[in-house]
């Protein structure tokens, strides 16, 4: 069986509190102090919910209420608690006397939490966001010189069936494929110069099937 309601909605104001209902709840607190709010409407007069009037109480009328802008102090101190915490903002506003449950989340929400993810923290763990960087591999000359024994420069003799044909002489395929045999093993060594001259230029072949 559940909480009996403290209160009868249908016949109870809604809306913005008018400054009688506010004087009316203010003087009845200061002669009775707080509590009882499920009885106090009646012991008021007032035609609202005792939630409603414990809220506004808390929120808008107390006297040690903090009003203006949350300084640097109690942002740290939020920010170390809700590291605490969580978002049980009731426990984070007993420790900030003045502040109420309500602002305080509400300020949590609107400007910290922003902050947070400016500088790379995480607002729920509190841990720094670490995001995935695409790295590329750009192998050196030594790790080259251990996969390819040998120079790199293009000098080292390789069985390249391709490179000429059978007959001896240099065709237009076979000086295709030297240049490609050239751009294919460019990057391995920046000391190597390229001649991509058009036309015949010095013979790049020693014997059938080797190439440098």
């Amino acid at each position: 069986m559940g909480r009996s309601p403290c209160c009868e909605k249908a016949h109870m104001n809604k809306g913005a509190w008018t400054k009688e209902e506010d004087q009316r709840l203010i003087d009845y607190i200061r002669n009775h102090g707080e509590g009882s709010w499920r009885s106090l409407p009646k012991s008021v007069g007032l035609l609202r919910c005792g939630k409603s009037c414990r809220l506004r109480w808390i929120n808008y009328l107390r006297p040690d209420l903090k009003r203006g802008n949350f300084t640097d102090g109690e942002e740290q101190i939020i920010v170390k608690l809700h590291s605490l915490f969580g978002n049980k903002w009731s426990l984070i506003a007993g420790k900030l006397p003045g502040r109420t449950d309500n602002e305080i989340k509400n300020y949590w929400n609107t400007h910290i939490k922003r902050k947070l993810l400016n500088r790379g923290i995480d607002p729920k763990t509190h841990g720094s966001i670490i995001e995935p960087k695409m790295t590329s591999f750009h192998p050196r000359n030594e790790d080259l010189k251990s996969t390819f024994p040998g120079s790199v420069k293009l000098k080292m003799e390789t069985s390249c069936e391709n490179c000429a044909s059978t007959s001896g002489t240099t065709t237009d395929e076979d000086l295709r494929l030297s240049v490609d045999c050239d751009y294919r093993y460019d990057h391995l060594d920046k000391e190597l110069n390229l001649d991509l001259t058009l036309g015949y230029g010095p013979t790049r072949f020693v014997g059938v099937g080797s190439c440098y």
